[in-house]
């Protein structure tokens, strides 16, 4: 993928869209001080160019919860038995798949993953684990951390203009 180069404006507009990707074009480009116009060009450039990966609605689990239940989120340390480059690409490839595992990342040092998963209960967890890790003969080691508050999400992306 070609790099493209960013200039501040560039910035300004992807921040407020990390803010609010449902604002119009006419208001983002009024928040940017920009036209119309540009501020559509730019926007199509820079989520050609893969900056914006997806729009999504962030959802209030705390108001959810009265409906659905708060479910069970669990940070889950992985170690694999084989940690070579086509072990660790095979398991990640099966966990990304899986619909619970909000959050996958290849880590150093310490264990090979972090996943952040999220199930409606013990049990779903429990279903999880052996799909994930017991079935797998090269997870050596699964420590999982379970959330009983979550104090900040921010899937925010820090911009320096």
């Amino acid at each position: 993928m070609e790099q493209i180069a960013l200039d501040e404006t560039d910035l300004k507009l992807l921040d407020s869209l990390q803010s609010d990707a449902s604002l119009s074009n006419q208001a983002l480009a009024e928040r940017v001080h920009i036209s119309p116009p540009t501020c559509l060009r730019r926007v199509k450039r820079l989520r050609d160019a893969g900056l914006v990966e997806c729009d999504v609605a962030l959802l209030n689990v705390d108001k959810l919860a009265a409906i659905t239940g708060h479910g069970l989120t669990a940070l889950v340390e992985i170690t694999l038995e084989r940690q070579g480059a086509e072990q660790q690409e095979a398991f990640e490839a099966r966990v990304v798949l899986d619909e619970a595992v909000q959050q996958c990342y290849r880590v150093s040092p310490g264990p090979d993953f972090m996943l952040v998963v999220h199930v409606a209960d013990m049990p779903r967890y429990l279903a999880l684990a052996q799909r994930l890790f017991t079935s797998d003969a090269n997870v050596r080691n699964v420590k999982a951390f379970f959330s009983t508050r979550r104090a900040k999400f921010a899937p925010r992306v820090l911009l320096a203009p």
